[in-house]
């Protein structure tokens, strides 16, 4: 074999691996696209706790109240379970705060193992007149409505654009907090299902 041949085999060899890298780096971003990027919605959700109140077991004064509106056929859903449950591992036990979620009614599913710690409630009085989920309400130690909303604005939910801790915080110290209308751009479903 002359060392002519030899460079254009050890080429070719090495031009097959790169165009080889190149493509499994181009599937697994296809991949990851398809299971994890999803397009947004640019939409403007009022969310208004009027009429929410809680089941009488849980109504008076008592810890802080936070109930979950969720509905498992909503893709919005996936972008806040990773928030929630880091809310949960912060503040539920002694962090003085309670969890419950409220599946949307007629719906199918469960919320993920990593939500294993909320309790699931059966219904919650007024929450007939939600617009949108995923959505949160939070009652303060005295069982009043603190707040009721989304988790966060935008694109993605997270701690650092979300608006729950800062309230869970507030309400912790002892601070009043009277937030039960808001309204917010990002990725909502419809809670009523269409008469």
């Amino acid at each position: 074999m002359t060392a002519h041949s030899l460079f254009h085999r050890r080429t070719l060899f090495l031009a097959l691996a790169a165009l080889g890298c190149v493509a499994a780096l181009w599937l697994g971003y296809r991949w990851f696209e398809g299971r994890y990027v999803r397009a947004f919605s640019d939409q403007t959700a009022l969310f208004a706790g009027d009429t929410l109140s809680l089941p009488a077991s849980l109504a008076g004064p008592g810890r802080i109240r936070v109930v979950h509106f969720w509905d498992p056929a909503c893709p919005c859903n996936v972008g806040n379970q990773e928030h929630l449950s880091e809310l949960v591992g912060r503040f539920s036990g002694a962090g003085g705060v309670d969890f419950y979620a409220l599946q949307k009614p007629g719906t199918h599913g469960q919320l993920p193992s990593t939500l294993s710690a909320i309790t699931p409630l059966d219904d919650v009085p007024g929450a007939e007149a939600i617009n949108s989920t995923p959505a949160v309400a939070i009652w303060d130690s005295n069982g009043t409505l603190a707040y009721f909303g989304p988790y966060s604005e935008g694109l993605a939910c997270n701690s650092q654009n979300s608006f729950i801790e800062p309230i869970l915080y507030a309400l912790k110290a002892g601070r009043p907090v009277g937030a039960t209308h808001t309204m917010a751009v990002g990725c909502y479903c419809p809670w009523s299902s269409p008469e």
